[in-house]
């Protein structure tokens, strides 16, 4: 007859096993992406785009693929709300090649795209999103709650901002949220809390990124989010994140604040003309209440980003450099 273990410690046994499966789960995904061989990286940034080609959506994408070209561009950037109104039905959602696929055809984004989910994502199937059968249907596509993206000299942070807007969850209106995998929202915006911080104070790249849909600062509709500002602004400032990357305002902006360039670029498809509030013109370097995207390209001392209109008009230049690092 062989050993039997102790009640008592078949439970601490398996308290143990719990704890060190929720302390995995909890860790970033982490994904690599190489640089160019002359060492420099290039990117671009929508958001806001999922309507079909709609509200110029497919012109938004054409002048994003000659851009792509032009910079030789290594993947992209979704900042959310990556299909309206509504989410995604399931896996089988025709939006996803309605809205994905089949708008951003140019040869120059055929790179990996990496997507964060927005508010209006958590009003569809968010596991649809996520799943790896929207990978298979598209091989760019690249969906994950929150993840790091190491690109050598430059380490990208997603964060899921959604969960953490109390609205979401005590005044929805007639939304309907796909909270699967978030009911344990005070656990889950701690845990998530931690692994940033942890991400962030653990990288050696030389440029740190943090991406969310959500805005952090900005004069646009939406405004400052509220909960951002109080929970995870703290953990940037802290760390010394050079940019926070950010759509959901429908606007191109770039505020700069305290050492960190907030950038939106959520003209993916429909704006809202005319729609802002006053903001510090020492901090508010542009505000375009029309479509466009944005471009990135970096090197170990310099960091250039472009806004770009509907045309493909350059709207707003800003350089960033970065000090070497001094000799110990």
């Amino acid at each position: 007859m062989g050993m039997q273990i102790p009640f008592k410690k078949l439970m601490l046994l398996h308290i143990i096993f719990i704890a060190c499966l929720r302390l995995s789960a909890a860790e970033l995904q982490r994904f690599e992406h190489r640089l160019k061989h002359d060492g420099s990286l290039s990117f671009l940034v929508v958001g806001d785009w999922g309507r079909r080609g709609s509200y110029n959506q497919s012109l938004v994408a054409y002048q994003m693929g000659l851009i792509g070209e032009k910079l030789e561009i290594d993947f992209v950037i979704s900042t959310g709300d990556n299909f309206y109104e509504d989410g995604l039905t399931g896996e089988e959602d025709p939006a996803f090649l309605d809205s994905f696929t089949s708008i951003y055809t140019a040869p120059s984004l055929q790179k990996q795209w990496y997507n964060v989910l927005g508010n209006h994502d958590y009003r569809g199937d968010v596991e649809a999103q996520l799943s790896p059968v929207l990978t298979r249907k598209d091989s760019r596509w690249l969906c994950s709650r929150s993840f790091i993206l190491d690109a050598e000299i430059a380490e990208f942070v997603f964060v899921d901002t959604t969960p953490f807007v109390d609205e979401y969850f005590e005044d929805p209106g007639d939304s309907t949220y796909d909270w699967r995998g978030v009911y344990r929202r005070k656990e889950y915006l701690s845990d998530l809390l931690k692994d940033v911080d942890g991400a962030l104070k653990n990288s050696k790249a030389k440029w740190k990124i943090v991406v969310g849909h959500h805005t952090i600062k900005s004069a646009g509709h939406h405004g400052v989010t509220k909960e951002l500002l109080l929970r995870l602004l703290p953990i940037l400032e802290e760390n010394n994140v050079d940019m926070y990357v950010n759509g959901h305002d429908h606007c191109l902006q770039h505020i700069s604040s305290n050492g960190i360039e907030f950038l939106t670029s959520g003209g993916g498809s429909k704006a809202w003309r005319g729609d802002r509030n006053w903001w510090s013109p020492e901090e508010l370097k542009l505000y375009y209440d029309g479509q466009g995207f944005m471009s990135v390209k970096m090197t170990r001392s310099e960091a250039v980003v472009l806004f770009y209109d509907v045309h493909g008009n350059i709207l707003h230049k800003w350089s960033i450099p970065k000090e070497p690092l001094k000799a110990a």
